[in-house]
């Protein structure tokens, strides 16, 4: 069974290069990834917040969640 990655982003430049780095990384035989664009997806930020996202970008695996460099905090996606 796979595990499920959900990256959180708002496309600025550090989320792209954070995405680009990351997910590159993820085997996809073992990971579900799913990239989940803050900006646009506003109906997602109760969810991340929920999971304890504070800042994007960021990558939850098994509810664990991976705050990577600084592009924004949730607040400022609001």
């Amino acid at each position: 069974m796979k595990t499920k990655a959900v990256f959180y982003h708002a496309g600025c430049p550090v989320c792209v290069s954070a995405e680009q780095s990351m997910l590159g990384a993820l085997d996809p035989s073992r990971f579900d990834v799913e990239v989940v664009h803050l900006g646009t997806a506003k109906n997602r930020l109760a969810e991340a917040e929920t999971l304890g996202v504070k800042s994007v970008p960021a990558l939850v695996l098994d509810n664990h969640i991976f705050h990577i460099n600084f592009g924004a905090s949730l607040s400022d996606l609001k």
